[in-house]
Parts: structure tokens; C-alpha cells; sequence
């Protein structure tokens, strides 16, 4: 996610666990105390307690067995670790910070951005080297400043050739240079002979203050005799549900026949605003349930039905087209409230998905501190150690989640290198492929060998991902 982060308010019980053992932390030595609220928090608010054995409430039938388990586990890290249920397949995302100061800082858009986004591939024949494509630029920006646009291929910063070993951090400084270079298919479809070909114009973008619209484009575009709407839309913000309001009067008043939802780069945000965006699109299915969040069995009375509404949080009018389908565009970037978006209304309407496979990820999380009610106030003031567990999941109407593999697209079409097009034209490969649905071409698919990203370069970390509740 890329804007401020909000608090989960959870009607949260003020008791740790009901477990057969006493409760009080003068039970636990003092070397064990953070090790005990990880626990007691996890014991609590987890998502996937009932999958995990040592959280289960008769886990331990003494306080000394319970004592020897902190003991075993030689760091709170390690702790955290053992607790999260199959790391590599469902729960990639908890994460335990010792600093809550920095995550806060993070999670409320404390944070510098130089205003471009990139994929990074492999190079053609190599393990190990790497090269860039500008995905993303974003207005106002260092990197629209510097005149940087989409499609721009690179293979160096600071004069340093890009390899999967110190990639992350040419990247972490908060200013530099890209080595611009170009991209050669050979003009063959097999990507073995493509060519990574070193230039001589370098580009530096420096990171700033900057605050992202996550409307990036929005357009109608006329094809033939129907008008069919385009959005770009980046990131689930409240605090821009007008202004995605206003672009959907739009549509509506210019009679849009269909509509393409571009979330390829939209990691997730506010169930609330994903609940007003399907609002929109939709309109016919006023007060039914749009997604349901859900909690584990310790706190499922927090459970909560997001219904499909004509109003905004503010009272406005929600502009509704009333379609019964709608296409979305998605790739590995595409997370947590996007692949909500895809897995809700499904259920109601026909949803044509191009692009890649999704993240996998309809979890929601929340900071927890060592609190008498896990929140922030009265923290202990004896440490800065917090956690971010997942701790609800989003399911559709017909109580369908989102697999954790990530949701396989009607339509399978990548961002192939050689050529990204521009964002919101007719030509732009993910947008072509929906334009010739609508006119009943043939779904054409690039090879699939030109389609995958290099594994780990572009993976999202468990902050990009957040989904938030008001």
C-alpha cells in the first residue's frame, strides 16, 4: 500500500488467552517477557491460530511448560517464526518488527519516492545479471522531471551493472542514476536471443516527499459504435473516494457501453473504498453483501459484512453504471483489496480477467503492541518490539476466498519487455486484449516463455500489500 496507513478497530477482548495455565506476567522471567506478549498477542488476534498447535489455548498445562517453550525459542524473532502457519504457501506476510517507531513512520506514508516504478527480468541467458523496465511514471515527480517514461529499458545504477545480488540496494539509496540501455528481440518471439545492449545516457531521479493519486488515468475511448471506459486505478484510498466518484459520473454521462479496471499495479488499502468501487461499477445490488471480512474463532464476533451501497462515507451519491461485466486487468502486483475486487464481484457479475496471475493475498493485518488491549496507548515502555500478523480474511458471498497462489486470469497476457505501449492507448498490449474481447477477436496470448518475470526480483514485501478497515 502506498498511503497512510489505518488502525483496525477490533472490539478486542482484554484477556490474552483462556488457556489452563495462569496468566500473569510475573509467572514469566524477565529475559522472556517480549517472547511472552508474541504469545499471548498471536494466542489472540492470529488469523490461522486453529492451524497452528502451539497457539491452541491447552497447549500448556503448567506455567514451567509454558516457561521451558519461551525458553526453547532463543529470540522473539524466532518465536514469531514458529508460530506463522506454512510460511512458503498461505502466511507470507506477518512479519515482527523491534522498532515499532519505523513502522509507523512507514505505514503512515513517512517515506521518500522518486515517482517511477519498475519491473526487473532476468537477462536473457544469465542466472544472475538484471535488467529494468520503467513501468511507471508518476506526474509531478523527480522521475517525470527528469523526463524518465514508461518502457525505458536500463541495466546499471550509478554506473553499476544490475545483478540479483545488489539490486535491492542501488535501489535503497535516495538518489541515482539509471543507466539507460535498449532492448533487442532479434525480431523473433523466443526470448534466448534477446539482447540487453548497453546505452549511453544515464537518467537520476532523487527521492522526495511526494503523495501518489492513485487515479493515474482515466479515459472513454470510442470503438466503433460502443464507448468503453478505461481507469487506471493504483492503490484503495478513501481520502480519494470523491474524486473516483467524480470519474464515474463521468462514464456514466457519456453512456460507457464497457469498462476496463486497470489494477495490474494495485497492491490493496481500504476494503471500504473496494466496497464503494464495486458499488460503482455495479449499482443494482444495493445493501447485498459484497465481501464479508472474517476473523479466527477467538474473535469472530468482529466479523463484519462490507455490503454494496449508493453512498460514500461522506454522504455522496455513489455514480453506479449498473454493468453485469466488467474486465480487469492484473498481474503479480495485483494484491490484497484488487484481488477482493475480482473475488466479490465475480459472484454477482461476469468478470474477464487479462494479465497475470495475482499475488494471492485477501488477508488483512494490523500493528499489535504489548498492551493490556494491544493497541497503541500504555505500550510497554520497556521495549519497541510490535507485531504485524494477519488477522482476517475477506470472502465473497458465496464464502469463496482468494486461493493462496493467487487468482489465474481468464485471459493470461504479461508485460513483455520488448514493448510495455502506453498506458490508456488502444494499442497498449493488456488494453488491445480487452478492446478485442469486446469486439470478438481472438484472445491472443504472447508466448508464455516471454511472460514470466524473473522469480523474487519483483516480489512485494508484506507492507505493499496491506488491506485496511475504517
Amino acid at each position: 500500500m502506498k498511503t497512510k496507513f489505518k488502525c483496525i478497530a477490533l472490539v478486542i477482548l482484554m484477556v490474552f488467552t483462556s488457556s489452563c495455565f495462569e496468566d500473569g506476567d510475573d509467572n514469566v522471567t524477565a529475559g522472556t517477557s517480549i517472547k511472552d506478549f508474541v504469545w499471548k498477542a498471536m494466542n489472540v488476534v492470529y488469523l490461522y491460530k486453529s492451524n497452528v498447535n502451539d497457539l491452541s489455548n491447552d497447549r500448556f498445562a503448567t506455567n514451567a511448560d509454558y516457561q521451558n517453550y519461551l525458553d526453547s525459542n532463543e529470540t522473539p524473532e524466532n518465536l514469531f517464526e514458529a508460530l506463522i502457519y506454512d510460511r512458503e504457501n498461505v502466511d507470507r506476510f506477518s512479519f515482527i518488527t523491534s522498532n515499532y517507531f519505523e513502522l509507523e513512520q512507514q505505514l503512515s506514508g513517512v517515506t521518500l519516492n522518486n515517482g517511477a516504478e519498475f519491473n526487473f527480468y532476468l537477462v536473457p541467458g544469465s542466472t544472475t545479471s538484471v535488467f529494468g523496465v520503467v513501468r511507471l511514471v508518476h506526474p509531478n515527480s523527480s522521475a517525470s522531471s527528469a523526463n524518465l517514461s514508461r518502457g525505458q529499458v536500463f541495466n546499471k545504477i550509478n554506473d553499476i551493472s544490475l545483478d540479483s545480488s545488489n539490486l535491492s540496494s542501488l535501489l535503497a539509496n535516495n538518489s541515482y542514476s539509471l543507466g539507460l540501455a535498449t532492448y533487442d528481440d532479434n525480431n523473433t518471439e523466443t526470448i534466448s536471443d534477446d539482447l540487453i545492449i548497453d546505452g549511453n545516457q544515464t537518467v537520476t531521479i532523487v527521492k522526495e516527499g511526494y503523495e501518489e493519486n492513485p487515479i493515474f488515468n482515466a479515459t472513454v475511448i470510442d470503438i466503433n459504435a460502443e464507448k468503453v471506459g478505461y481507469l487506471m486505478y493504483n492503490s484503495f484510498v478513501n481520502e480519494f473516494d470523491s474524486e473516483l466518484n467524480v470519474i464515474f459520473g463521468d462514464f456514466k454521462s457519456q453512456s460507457i457501453d464497457h469498462l476496463v479496471l486497470d489494477l495490474r499495479y494495485n497492491s490493496g488499502g481500504s476494503v471500504q473504498t473496494a466496497a464503494a468501487l464495486g458499488s460503482m461499477i455495479t449499482g443494482q445490488f444495493q445493501n447485498q453483501v459484497f465481501t464479508t471480512l472474517k476473523y479466527n474463532e477467538t474473535l469472530e464476533s468482529n466479523n463484519f459484512d462490507y455490503n454494496f451501497t449508493n453512498t460514500l462515507s461522506n454522504e455522496e451519491i455513489i455514480n453506479s453504471l449498473n454493468l453485469d461485466k466488467v474486465y480487469i486487468l492484473t498481474s503479480n502486483r495485483s494484491a490484497s483489496a484488487s484481488e477482493m475486487m475480482v473475488n466479490s464481484l465475480k459472484s454477482y457479475i461476469e468478470v474477464v480477467q487479462i494479465g497475470g496471475q495475482t499475488v494471492g493475498k485477501s488477508q488483512a493485518s494490523q500493528i499489535v503492541y504489548d498492551s493490556p488491549n494491544l493497541g497503541r496507548e500504555n505500550a510497554n515502555p520497556g521495549h519497541t518490539y510490535a507485531l504485524l500478523p494477519l488477522i482476517a480474511i475477506t470472502v465473497n458471498k458465496n464464502d469463496e476466498t482468494v486461493p493462496p497462489s493467487g487468482i489465474v486470469p481468464t485471459v493470461n497476457l504479461l508485460e513483455r519487455p520488448a514493448y510495455y505501449g502506453t498506458i490508456g492507448d488502444v494499442e497498449e498490449p493488456l488494453l488491445k486484449a480487452a478492446i478485442q474481447d469486446i469486439q470478438g477477436s481472438n484472445r491472443l496470448a504472447f508466448p508464455s516463455e516471454n511472460e514470466a518475470p524473473p522469480t523474487g526480483l519483483n516480489a512485494l514485501n508484506p507492507l505493499e500489500t496491506l488491506m485496511y478497515i475504517e
